[in-house]
C-alpha cells in the first residue's frame, strides 16, 4: 500500500519551489505540513539574507559598504566560506564577483519583468587577483571590497538547509525541488529510490534512481536573452566574461549534496562541451552534459545512478 504525501508549492528565490515528505502514517499528516510550511518560512527568510534584488537583504547592506566588516546572519558567513572554498576547488571558474558582468549586459534586476538594457559603458571585469583578497571573513564577520553575487551557490546553500531541517523533525522520505537544485532523500510514495529525470531529455530516453543525493541543473534554456542582436545568459565565465558560449544548453550533476551539485553543474558549463566532458570523466564527477544539438553525453560516474 502507498503512502501519503505532503506537499507544498511556492514561488521563491526567483523560480518554483516545491517540497514533498513521504508520509508513513496518516496521523503524522498534519505535521509534516507543518514542517514544510516552517520550510517555506526558511526559503523566504534566506531570500532576505542573499538576494541581490531584494534593497533590504543582508547581501545589499555589505555590498553598498564595501571596505567595512559587517555583523550577519551565520549562514552568510558559512556561504561566504563555500565560495571561497569552491574557488579554490574550480579554479577560479566559480567566482561570486561576476556581478558587475551581470548588470553590464542588462541583467540588473528580477529576471521575470525581462527589462535588459546594455549599462552605457558596458564593463567585462576579468577577474586577475584572488577571491580572497577581495572577500574576507573574520570573527564571524564579513567584508568585501569587491560587490558579490551569491546566485550561483545559494540556491543549493538553501535547499541543503531545508533538508537538514526535515531531517531534525524526524523526516527520513522526501524531495526538495528549488526550481531544478534538488535533494532526495530516502524514499518515495511507493517506496523506491525517487526517479528523476534531466532537464531537456525525456524520462523514456534517461531516468536517475537518487536516494540520499543532491541535483542541480545549469542551462541557459530559460535565462537568456537579446539585445541589439548581441545574445546573452546569465552564467559568467570570469576568465572569460565577454564571452557567452553558447554550445550547451544543460549540464546536471549528482553529488553528495545540493550544493555542490550546484556549483559543478555550472563550472562545468562553463568550460565549455570538450571541456566538460574530459574535467568530469577524469575528476570522477557524476555529469550529464546536453549540447545545443540535442546530443547529451554521460559521464561513467552519472551511469551508476541510472535507472534501468
Amino acid at each position: 500500500m502507498a503512502n501519503d504525501v505532503a506537499n507544498v508549492s511556492f514561488d521563491g528565490l526567483g523560480t518554483e519551489i516545491g517540497l514533498r515528505i513521504v508520509v508513513g502514517n496518516p496521523d503524522e499528516f498534519e505535521r509534516a505540513k507543518k514542517d514544510l510550511e516552517q520550510a517555506r518560512g526558511m526559503y523566504e527568510k534566506f531570500s532576505k539574507v542573499f538576494s541581490r534584488f531584494e534593497a533590504e537583504s543582508n547581501l545589499t547592506a555589505v555590498n553598498n559598504a564595501l571596505g567595512a566588516f559587517h555583523d550577519v546572519p551565520v549562514e552568510f558567513v558559512e556561504i561566504a566560506s563555500h565560495c571561497l572554498e569552491y574557488y579554490q576547488k574550480t579554479d577560479g571558474v566559480f567566482d561570486p564577483r561576476i556581478i558587475s558582468t551581470l548588470e553590464a549586459v542588462g541583467y540588473k534586476g528580477d529576471f521575470k519583468k525581462g527589462n535588459f538594457k546594455l549599462a552605457n559603458s558596458e564593463k567585462h571585469d576579468k577577474q586577475l587577483v584572488a577571491l580572497d583578497q577581495y572577500l574576507k571573513i573574520e570573527n564571524n564577520k564579513v567584508c568585501f571590497l569587491r560587490r558579490m553575487d551569491f546566485s550561483g551557490i545559494a540556491k543549493g546553500f538553501i535547499t541543503d538547509k531545508v533538508a537538514e531541517f526535515l531531517k531534525s523533525k524526524g523526516w527520513k522520505n522526501f524531495l526538495l525541488d528549488s526550481g531544478g537544485d534538488m535533494f532526495l532523500s530516502g524514499v518515495d510514495q511507493a517506496g523506491d529510490a525517487w526517479r528523476i529525470n534531466v532537464e531537456g531529455i525525456p524520462y523514456e530516453k534517461m531516468m536517475f534512481a537518487l536516494s540520499g543525493n543532491g541535483l542541480a541543473t545549469s542551462g541557459i534554456s530559460k535565462r537568456k536573452w537579446e539585445i541589439n542582436g548581441q545574445k546573452f545568459h546569465h552564467l559568467i565565465n570570469p576568465k572569460k566574461p565577454e564571452s557567452f558560449l553558447f554550445d550547451l544548453k544543460t549540464v546536471t550533476v549528482i553529488s553528495k549534496n545540493t550544493e555542490d551539485a550546484d556549483v559543478w553543474a555550472k563550472t562545468l558549463f562553463l568550460m565549455g562541451k570538450e571541456s566538460a566532458i574530459m574535467y568530469a570523466r577524469e575528476n570522477d564527477l557524476a555529469a550529464i552534459v546536453l549540447g545545443y544539438d540535442g546530443r547529451a553525453w554521460i559521464s561513467p560516474k552519472a551511469k551508476e545512478f541510472l535507472y534501468i
